[in-house]
């Protein structure tokens, strides 16, 4: 199978850097426009992965998982991300897939690793581990519109031992990516990733689909760290970092440096900026959701702990903006 231009684009120009491309992972209600545009100012990574959109939605907005907004780039948003979709039926992914492609979406991806309760409820996620036959229909669906197809996955259901079977599978129906969480499903996050199958994943990619590109997930906190990764096992192209950014925006940075509370806060003024932008469009995120993200730069180690303890109280981006503006007697 050949590359895409779109992923081979991106390979390449990493390769050429002698490194792994690098990418940010798809997370709910944090890979958005929004955050993106920060991470982006910060220190950007080669690729954006979007907010988990449930596939039926894109061409039917009366579903109970809506759109809202998840695809809406603002015009600061120069990076057209990836779209993830989830999912479990082929035509809903057919029918997504060439909507995208006419809004201008270049790539897509397709969720079956999200271990969240309410996804494998509604058949997504993990679920189509257990089910592959909707694993297959969905990429097969997918790949009908010309878009790059990816697919995002974990090493199994319960145990680490599936993803002999699991992603054999997967690798059968030539996605041009294959992202594989180093984790099963029932370890969830809780366990460390099973760094010890790489080697054994890259192995089964060279015989079976050697056009795919493998990235991994898991326990990689930044650059540095994937970039070893990378040269301790030959043939791994891709390293994805999605919790990474919580502890450090800056996390893509190829030499890591110092950041000062300043320049954080500064990260935070864009944030808020941008939260007002898209809520005047949106309705979601709410402010509440915005909390979330105020541990990324009013920093402990940096002594800034009574001034996020005092965020944490505010209703509004007005609220924050005030404290901001006060923020001595908190430091």
């Amino acid at each position: 199978m050949a590359e895409s231009e779109f992923w081979s684009k991106i390979s390449e120009k990493a390769k050429q850097e002698n490194r792994p491309f690098f990418t940010m992972a798809p997370m709910e209600a944090v890979s958005n426009t929004v955050f993106r545009q920060v991470i982006t100012h910060a220190c950007p990574p080669d690729m954006f992965f979007s907010e988990f959109v449930y596939a039926k939605a894109i061409t039917d907005p009366t579903t109970k998982f809506p759109v809202n907004g998840r695809l809406y780039m603002q015009p600061g948003d120069k990076m057209t991300p990836v779209v993830q979709l989830w999912g479990n039926e082929a035509e809903d992914f057919k029918a997504a897939a060439s909507s995208l492609k006419h809004q201008g979406f270049q790539a897509i991806d397709i969720n079956m690793g999200c271990p969240d309760g309410t996804v494998i409820k509604n058949h997504g996620g993990t679920d189509l581990i257990r089910n592959p036959e909707w694993a297959a229909g969905a990429i097969a669906a997918a790949k009908t519109s010309g878009l790059a197809v990816s697919a995002k996955t974990r090493l199994g259901y319960s145990k680490v031992e599936e993803y002999h079977d699991w992603l054999k599978f997967l690798l059968e129906q030539d996605v041009e990516v294959l992202t594989v969480h180093l984790r099963t499903k029932m370890e969830m996050s809780k366990v460390p990733a099973h760094f010890e199958v790489i080697d054994d994943i890259i192995k089964m990619r060279d015989e079976i689909a050697p056009g795919t590109l493998i990235q991994i997930n898991g326990d990689i906190p930044d650059y540095q760290t994937g970039l070893k990764l990378a040269q301790e096992h030959p043939g791994l192209d891709g390293i994805m970092i999605g919790r990474g950014v919580f502890a450090n925006p800056y996390v893509f940075e190829s030499k890591p440096a110092e950041h000062s509370l300043d320049q954080l806060l500064e990260l935070l003024n864009m944030q808020l900026d941008l939260f007002d932008e898209f809520s005047q469009k949106y309705d979601v995120p709410r402010f509440q959701a915005l909390k979330r993200f105020f541990k990324i730069y009013a920093r402990p180690e940096l002594g800034a702990t009574d001034l996020r303890n005092a965020m944490y109280d505010t209703k509004s981006t007005g609220d924050v903006r005030k404290i901001l503006d006060e923020k001595e007697k908190y430091l």
